[in-house]
Protein backbone atom coordinates (compact mmCIF):
# COMPACT_ATOMS: atom_id res chain seq x y z
CA UNK A 1 0.00 0.00 0.00
CA UNK A 2 3.00 2.66 1.08
CA UNK A 3 3.56 2.70 -2.98
CA UNK A 4 -0.23 3.50 -3.67
CA UNK A 5 0.16 6.42 -1.06
CA UNK A 6 3.46 7.80 -2.62
CA UNK A 7 1.42 7.31 -6.46
CA UNK A 8 -1.50 9.26 -5.01
CA UNK A 9 0.57 11.97 -3.50
CA UNK A 10 3.00 12.48 -6.69
CA UNK A 11 -0.71 13.15 -8.33
CA UNK A 12 -1.50 15.61 -6.15
CA UNK A 13 2.12 16.97 -6.59
CA UNK A 14 1.70 16.61 -10.61
CA UNK A 15 -1.68 18.86 -10.04
CA UNK A 16 0.08 21.33 -7.88
CA UNK A 17 2.50 22.05 -10.55
CA UNK A 18 0.47 22.03 -13.25
CA UNK A 19 -2.11 24.73 -11.69
CA UNK A 20 0.73 26.77 -10.96
CA UNK A 21 2.55 26.87 -14.20
CA UNK A 22 -0.57 27.67 -16.09
CA UNK A 23 -1.49 30.51 -13.77
CA UNK A 24 -3.89 29.40 -11.47
CA UNK A 25 -2.50 29.94 -8.51
CA UNK A 26 -0.33 28.96 -5.72
CA UNK A 27 1.66 25.61 -5.84
CA UNK A 28 -0.81 23.03 -4.05
CA UNK A 29 -2.86 20.27 -5.48
CA UNK A 30 -5.44 17.52 -3.60
CA UNK A 31 -6.97 14.36 -4.65
CA UNK A 32 -9.52 12.35 -2.99
CA UNK A 33 -9.58 8.72 -2.92
CA UNK A 34 -11.98 5.84 -2.62
CA UNK A 35 -11.06 2.55 -2.66
CA UNK A 36 -7.89 2.78 -4.05
CA UNK A 37 -9.01 5.38 -6.98
CA UNK A 38 -8.76 8.88 -7.53
CA UNK A 39 -12.64 10.16 -7.60
CA UNK A 40 -11.67 14.05 -7.95
CA UNK A 41 -8.77 16.18 -8.19
CA UNK A 42 -7.99 20.15 -7.03
CA UNK A 43 -5.80 22.53 -7.39
CA UNK A 44 -5.16 26.16 -6.04
CA UNK A 45 -7.77 28.55 -8.58
CA UNK A 46 -7.37 31.63 -6.08
CA UNK A 47 -5.76 34.21 -7.88
CA UNK A 48 -7.60 32.74 -11.55
CA UNK A 49 -11.00 32.40 -10.54
CA UNK A 50 -10.72 35.26 -7.57
CA UNK A 51 -11.80 33.15 -4.94
CA UNK A 52 -9.77 33.27 -2.10
CA UNK A 53 -11.47 30.08 -0.96
CA UNK A 54 -10.22 28.34 -4.02
CA UNK A 55 -7.60 26.33 -2.38
CA UNK A 56 -6.56 22.48 -3.32
CA UNK A 57 -8.23 20.77 -0.63
CA UNK A 58 -11.42 22.59 -1.32
CA UNK A 59 -11.77 22.58 -5.03
CA UNK A 60 -10.67 18.81 -4.98
CA UNK A 61 -13.66 18.07 -2.12
CA UNK A 62 -15.99 20.02 -3.94
CA UNK A 63 -15.73 17.84 -6.98
CA UNK A 64 -16.14 14.64 -4.59
CA UNK A 65 -18.67 15.54 -3.25
CA UNK A 66 -20.64 16.18 -6.57
CA UNK A 67 -19.47 13.32 -8.23
CA UNK A 68 -20.64 11.44 -5.43
CA UNK A 69 -23.80 12.89 -4.34
CA UNK A 70 -23.04 13.54 -0.70
CA UNK A 71 -22.00 16.38 1.45
CA UNK A 72 -19.51 13.51 3.79
CA UNK A 73 -16.54 11.89 2.44
CA UNK A 74 -16.08 9.29 5.23
CA UNK A 75 -15.28 6.35 3.13
CA UNK A 76 -12.69 8.66 1.23
CA UNK A 77 -9.22 9.71 1.56
CA UNK A 78 -7.68 13.13 0.98
CA UNK A 79 -3.65 13.71 0.11
CA UNK A 80 -2.84 16.90 -0.49
CA UNK A 81 0.87 17.98 -1.22
CA UNK A 82 0.78 21.04 1.21
CA UNK A 83 -0.24 20.25 5.38
CA UNK A 84 -3.74 22.16 5.26
CA UNK A 85 -3.92 25.88 5.95
CA UNK A 86 -7.15 26.92 8.47
CA UNK A 87 -9.64 27.09 6.26
CA UNK A 88 -8.98 24.03 4.58
CA UNK A 89 -8.48 21.89 7.64
CA UNK A 90 -11.76 23.15 8.70
CA UNK A 91 -13.14 22.18 5.24
CA UNK A 92 -11.67 18.64 6.11
CA UNK A 93 -13.17 18.18 8.92
CA UNK A 94 -16.92 19.39 7.56
CA UNK A 95 -16.09 16.66 4.84
CA UNK A 96 -15.56 13.99 7.83
CA UNK A 97 -12.48 11.60 5.52
CA UNK A 98 -11.05 8.79 6.62
CA UNK A 99 -7.61 9.90 6.94
CA UNK A 100 -5.44 12.95 5.01
CA UNK A 101 -2.10 12.63 3.87
CA UNK A 102 0.22 15.89 3.17
CA UNK A 103 3.60 16.49 1.43
CA UNK A 104 5.00 19.86 2.78
CA UNK A 105 4.31 21.10 6.11
CA UNK A 106 3.21 24.19 7.12
CA UNK A 107 6.69 25.48 7.80
CA UNK A 108 7.78 25.08 4.30
CA UNK A 109 4.80 26.70 3.15
CA UNK A 110 5.76 29.69 5.24
CA UNK A 111 8.81 29.46 4.13
CA UNK A 112 7.83 30.40 0.57
CA UNK A 113 5.34 33.05 1.41
CA UNK A 114 2.05 31.31 2.62
CA UNK A 115 2.50 31.66 6.25
CA UNK A 116 -0.79 30.75 8.41
CA UNK A 117 0.20 31.66 11.49
CA UNK A 118 -1.64 34.55 11.67
CA UNK A 119 -4.71 32.99 11.37
CA UNK A 120 -4.00 30.15 13.79
CA UNK A 121 -3.23 33.35 16.23
CA UNK A 122 -6.32 35.41 15.21
CA UNK A 123 -8.41 32.01 16.04
CA UNK A 124 -6.84 32.62 19.73
CA UNK A 125 -7.48 36.08 19.84
CA UNK A 126 -10.25 36.92 21.79
CA UNK A 127 -12.72 38.27 19.34
CA UNK A 128 -12.87 41.90 20.26
CA UNK A 129 -9.13 42.05 19.82
CA UNK A 130 -8.59 40.36 16.74
CA UNK A 131 -7.23 42.74 13.33
CA UNK A 132 -10.36 42.46 11.36
CA UNK A 133 -13.02 43.88 13.50
CA UNK A 134 -16.07 41.29 14.71
CA UNK A 135 -19.37 42.80 16.00
CA UNK A 136 -22.16 40.84 16.85
CA UNK A 137 -25.84 42.86 15.85
CA UNK A 138 -29.29 41.70 15.67
CA UNK A 139 -28.73 38.57 17.66
CA UNK A 140 -32.02 37.86 18.84
CA UNK A 141 -33.13 38.19 14.88
CA UNK A 142 -31.10 35.80 13.83
CA UNK A 143 -31.45 33.22 16.99
CA UNK A 144 -35.06 33.22 15.37
CA UNK A 145 -33.80 31.37 12.67
CA UNK A 146 -31.44 28.98 14.67
CA UNK A 147 -34.97 27.92 16.41
CA UNK A 148 -36.35 27.06 13.37
CA UNK A 149 -33.92 24.79 12.42
CA UNK A 150 -34.09 23.05 15.86
CA UNK A 151 -37.49 22.83 15.49
CA UNK A 152 -37.42 22.17 12.02
CA UNK A 153 -38.85 18.12 11.57
CA UNK A 154 -37.38 17.51 7.94
CA UNK A 155 -33.81 18.71 8.34
CA UNK A 156 -30.82 16.98 7.13
CA UNK A 157 -28.48 17.10 9.96
CA UNK A 158 -24.47 17.35 9.12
Amino acid sequence: MENRHVEFMQRAIELARAGMDSGAGGPFGAVVVRDNQIIAEGWNKVTSTNDPTAHAEVTAIRAACEKLGTFQLDDCVIYTSCEPCPMCLGAIYWARPKKVYYGCNKQDAADIAFDDQFIYDEIETPINQRKIPFQQVAQKDALEVFKAWANKLDKTEY
